[in-house]
């Protein structure tokens, strides 16, 4: 299974009720062999362009482990979800994810040395 993440753009009328379309989403995700390890809403944000005549929406991300006929499967689908204004499916950057790691074991190594006074 290959790493990606998925960006989906809701519509901003789900803002308060947006449980049964995030719902949908992981179920599609879980229906054909995802996991998802991450996930990570951004909130309600302006748009840079309208999109079906919305000007805003609310952005949530996921990082997801997906078999190899999952993404097509997947986007074709939420290419036709009512409730899906836009999304962006992608491989993950394997580098970028290292050296995140790697960033934060070092600033882990950092605090604990503070807090022993080093």
């Amino acid at each position: 299974m290959k790493e990606y993440e998925l960006s989906v753009l809701f519509h901003p009328d789900l803002e308060m009720n947006l449980d049964p379309a995030l719902d949908k989403v992981k179920k599609l995700i879980e229906a054909n062999g995802g996991k998802i390890t991450k996930e990570e809403a951004d909130g309600k944000k302006r748009l840079a362009y309208k999109i079906g005549g919305q000007e805003f929406a609310v952005y949530y991300y996921f990082d997801i482990s997906l078999p190899a006929e999952a993404p097509a499967k997947i986007s074709s689908t939420l290419n036709i979800t009512d409730e899906v204004l836009r999304y962006l499916l992608v491989r993950a950057d394997e580098r970028r994810k290292k050296a995140a790691l790697a960033e934060k074991s070092e600033e882990e190594t950092k605090e604990t040395n503070e807090e022993k006074g080093e």
